[in-house]
């Protein structure tokens, strides 16, 4: 079977991180200011998805204290809204979630999830941002059966707390 097209999002309005479905991991930063960073960012979004036959996105959720404050809830507004009118399915992964996932810790510190990516994923991405996008990916690849590596069963469990599209059809 061929390995779903997975793209995990780590939405800010300073530097949003992308992991394309490539695994190639990439941060968002813009000069533009206002309302024109949320243009930025979908556009940028937009690129690593569009023409791609993506099967998901997976985007970190909002803090559950944050749910409808600040400027990042626009951004995820924006993105979630282009994402929609692109017909893409997307998953979102609360920060516990997230972290539980790769390190088993649902309050590990952005150290902890940069080493695990560095022993399960043997990859060291530039950035924060990129670390969470590129485990938003591997939980997305890890929900359609295509861990990018075995991940013990209290750590996946944490998967069980998404609420996943019933569809995967690629956009």
């Amino acid at each position: 079977m061929t390995t779903p097209r997975v793209v995990g999002l780590d939405l800010s309005i300073t530097a949003t991180g992308i992991a394309w479905c490539d695994g190639t991991t990439y941060t968002v930063t813009t000069k533009a200011t206002g309302d024109r960073r949320l243009v930025a960012i979908v556009s940028e979004v937009s690129r690593a998805v569009e023409g791609r036959g993506i099967h998901l996105v997976v985007i970190e959720d909002l803090p559950t204290h944050a749910k409808a404050a600040g400027i990042t809830g626009m951004v995820h507004g924006a993105v979630r809204a282009w994402l929609i009118d692109h017909n893409v399915p997307y998953a979102l992964i609360t920060p516990a979630s997230l972290k539980k996932y790769a390190t088993g810790k649902g309050n590990a510190g952005k150290p902890d999830m940069a080493v695990a990516a560095y022993k399960r994923l043997n990859r060291e991405p530039a950035d924060d941002n990129q670390v969470d996008a590129l485990w938003l990916r591997a939980a997305g690849l890890d929900h359609l059966g295509h861990p990018l590596a075995p991940m013990p069963a209290t750590h996946r469990a944490a998967l069980d707390a998404v609420t996943w599209p019933t569809t995967h059809q690629p956009a």
